[in-house]
């Protein structure tokens, strides 16, 4: 009977001491990486961001631009600029897949009204939490806009659409950032423009961006000979972050409101006050959802 109760306790302690072995050695399970929101909209003021649209939804976005505040077409008679209505975009973004979007808009500017665009937004990296082996965003945009303005009869004018090619306009940008803390950067290579997003409160944001288009010594001298100066576009505003909508409220003297437009030709000046109230609101729309969604 002593025999059996000394065989019983030393089973008991090595079933323990195997127990408490198999726990001190169990791999820990690794924490799940979730993408990074650098933004939380698809266009800062002039420049688009990397962020891209979830497959199956929609978002319905309205730019407005006023006019100058100040300068030869600004000031009070104008009422700062609240007067005119330079730019107005109405479009469109559709995520066909959770990586690659569709957009189409039209477009009223100040110099060529009646623009089309039809463009696709195409993410490639993505920066994820938790994941040192993904510490970037990368987006590519491209579109392709077609003015159905009547011609001009005047000659030598931008609208005088002299055949169907002049009529359109290209822009391919590549989107680069990142999210360091509560800043997010973006870095646009080809027009070397720059965009920064930095949170004051917890719905409210200041945000700016900037391009600096490289343009050869025969471009500058042709708008020079026509009496055009060309200046670096800038914009700086606040982003309003509410349940349902991101709203907004900008400050540039960007000229018109499409990238094919204003990266090339903006003659507006800060330093002369001609720069211009603007806003921007977005809402998202779900379309339809994947097969393989969760919730409701």
């Amino acid at each position: 009977m002593k025999r059996l109760s000394s065989i019983a306790l030393i089973f008991a302690f090595t079933t323990s001491f195997a127990q408490d072995d198999s726990i001190a050695i169990k791999t820990p399970k690794k924490e799940e990486s979730t993408p990074t929101k650098v933004f939380y909209s698809q266009k800062l003021i002039n420049a688009k961001t990397v962020e891209v649209l979830r497959k199956g939804i929609l978002e319905f976005n309205v730019g407005h631009n006023f006019g100058d505040i100040a300068g030869d077409n600004g000031g009070i008679e104008k009422f700062f600029g609240l007067d005119n209505t330079t730019d107005v975009r109405i479009g469109f973004q559709l995520g066909l897949s959770d990586k690659f979007n569709l957009v189409a808009a039209r477009t009223k500017g100040l110099f060529v009204t009646q623009q089309w665009e039809l463009g696709i937004k195409w993410q490639f990296l993505r920066q994820m939490d938790n994941d040192p082996s993904h510490p970037v965003s990368l987006t590519m945009y491209a579109n392709d806009v077609v003015s159905t303005q009547k011609a001009s009869p005047l000659a030598d004018q931008e609208t005088s659409f002299e055949d169907f090619g002049d009529r359109h306009s290209q822009v391919v940008q590549l989107m680069l950032a990142r999210k360091m803390g509560k800043i997010s950067l973006q870095l646009n290579p080809l027009a070397l423009g720059g965009a920064i997003r930095l949170p004051l409160s917890k719905k409210i944001i200041l945000i700016a961006d900037y391009f600096h288009p490289f343009r050869s010594q025969s471009t500058k001298d042709g708008f020079e000979a026509d009496g055009i100066k060309l200046y670096d576009p800038f914009g700086i505003g606040l982003e309003i972050v509410t349940e349902g909508h991101v709203f907004h409220l900008n400050f540039t003297n960007a000229t018109e409101i499409l990238e094919n437009r204003f990266i090339r030709k903006t003659v507006t000046n800060w330093g002369d006050g001609e720069f211009r109230w603007a806003f921007t609101i977005s809402r998202n729309f779900v379309l339809f959802r994947p097969k393989n969604a969760k919730g409701n």
